[in-house]
Order: structure tokens, then sequence, then C-alpha cells
């Protein structure tokens, strides 16, 4: 089964590897060659790390970079797809535009699906002549380890192409659970509410970044705190999903803290930056006075 994997940044190129270690033969498409380079690049870190581990062998390492070829043009990445997972910016313009093209170019029978974790699989479904064939298969990060994918229905979904993607999901070693579409899905509309009440806490001066992110980890058996996630997730991803959950519902618990809209005009992104609310350097972090972006 051939798929066709669209975005090789963090998740895209997480996708790809998953994709290709369990046997499908793997488009890994971006905008330029050097994207992919490093997509790939992680890929074979990634294999690396497994082998170390004793989890992989060297042959099924080599293997599984031998089932993905990259791709600069979609209209050719996608052309043999039985499936097609897009991977892009989480942002909804940028994602109608990629599905009218994959449309355009994919086999008729090519099962259509996007990693958003917040925009509407109906609204994308939408700008398709296939709706019944648009589904959202939301992975969790690091995709090769994370159990979870979140299958979304739209609106127009079909049984068959939701039981395909549920079959297919269990073929990588991964958990799916169906939900459906209504802003946030599951996995966000209760994780990404808790970041913003951290940051509020941390705007608010209840506690400093440390102290809120120690008792989610030693209260809560959280792995890591909200305050580190958001940086891990990206502090304007987590903007960007704040937006689509308080435009979407229209309530305004959801409305986005101040201090995370001044972090992401300012640049301060977490990991992806080097600076959020922690700095980053080399995969390490130290605390950063984020306390003057408070007021």
């Amino acid at each position: 089964m051939n798929v066709a994997v669209i975005g090789s940044g963090t998740m895209g190129n997480g996708i790809a590897h998953v994709f290709a270690q369990h046997g499908f033969a793997v488009a890994l498409i971006d905008i330029n060659q050097p994207a992919l380079d490093k997509g790939m690049a992680t890929i074979g870190k990634n294999l690396d790390r497994q082998v170390s581990k004793g989890s992989l062998a060297e042959a099924d390492k080599t293997a599984t970079l031998g089932r993905i070829t990259t791709y600069t043009s979609l209209s050719e990445g996608v052309l043999q797809a039985d499936l097609v997972v897009e991977a892009a910016t989480e942002n909804v313009e940028l994602k109608l535009n990629i599905f009218r093209e994959i449309d355009q170019y994919a086999p008729e029978q090519a099962i259509l699906a996007t990693n958003t974790s917040s925009i509407s699989i109906t609204r994308i479904a939408a700008v398709t002549k296939r709706p019944t064939q648009v589904i959202g298969m939301h992975f969790m990060n690091p995709v090769p380890v994370m159990k979870l994918v979140e299958v979304i229905r739209g609106y127009a979904t079909s049984d068959e192409v939701t039981a395909k993607v549920m079959e297919m999901s269990r073929q990588l070693g991964k958990t799916p659970t169906e939900v459906n579409d209504y802003p946030g899905f599951v996995a966000n509309r209760i994780l990404m509410p808790m970041i913003n009440e951290a940051i509020i806490s941390l705007h608010e001066g209840v506690a400093g970044v440390e102290e809120i992110d120690t008792v989610m980890k030693l209260g809560m058996a959280h792995p890591m705190g909200p305050l580190q996630l958001a940086d891990f997730i990206g502090l304007d991803v987590c903007l960007a999903i704040m937006r689509v959950l308080h435009d979407g519902l229209g309530n305004p618990k959801y409305a986005p803290c101040p201090l995370l809209v001044n972090m992401v005009t300012a640049g301060r992104l977490g990991v992806k930056s080097g600076e959020g609310f922690y700095s980053w350097t080399h995969g390490t972090k130290d605390l950063v006075l984020a306390e003057r972006f408070r007021k």
C-alpha cells in the first residue's frame, strides 16, 4: 500500500517513519529539498535510537529508509497514493489549499487524511470532490513513541473509510480512538485549556514557571508540566488552537491568555525558537524570566 505524507517537519517525518517501519511505501513531500533532507536526517537519528535500544535491527532500519522516497512536487508525490496524510502547519487556509491540490492529483479511490489537531474535518472535506473519503488522523508527538491516533470523522466521512483508517492505525502498532468533528476534538479540547490556564496562573502571579510545572508533575503525575509541554508543542501552535476553540465554540473560557499572545508576538515560540517559558539549547532547558511578559 502506498502512503503519501505532506510535510517533513516534526509530525510529518514521524508519520513517514512509522508507516515505512511497518512496511508501507512512503512518498514524503515538502516544498524544498533542504526541508526533506532535514526530515530524513531526523528519521535516521530516531531509527538509530531504536537500534541502540535493541528495539530495531540494523537491517530493519535500512529497509525502513529504503521505503521512503522524497518529492518536492505534490502532484508527483500523491500520484500513486492509496492514503494521503497531510501534516503541514496548523493554518486553515494553507490546509484548504493543500487539500484542493491533493484532490486534483491523488487517485479517485485515495483516502485523504489530515493530521490537524483542531481544524474542522468537515470544512477541509468541503473543498474536495470526495468528502466521504476525507478524515482526520491526529497523531501524537513524538509519533514513533506515542500510541494514540485520534481518528476524526467529518460530517460526510463514510463508515468504510473510518474502518480502513482505524485498521491501518492498528497496523502501525497504534491505538486508534474515534471521535466526532468538534473544535479541538477530544485531545486538544481538554489539553489546551489546561495549558492556557497554566499560562494564566503565571500571568496573574499565582506561581512561577517551575513551580507550576512541579505541581502538575508531582501532584498530578504528568510526565512534564504544562508550560514545558507548551514549549515542546510550540506556543504559536497553542495559540492557533486556542483561537480555533474560541472561535468555534464561542465561549469566553477558551480565550487565549494575553501572556501567550504577547510571547508569540515577540517570537518566543518554545523549543523551535530557542526560548519560550524555558530557554532551550541542544535539547536541554533553563528557566527563562518569562515574568517580563506578564503585564
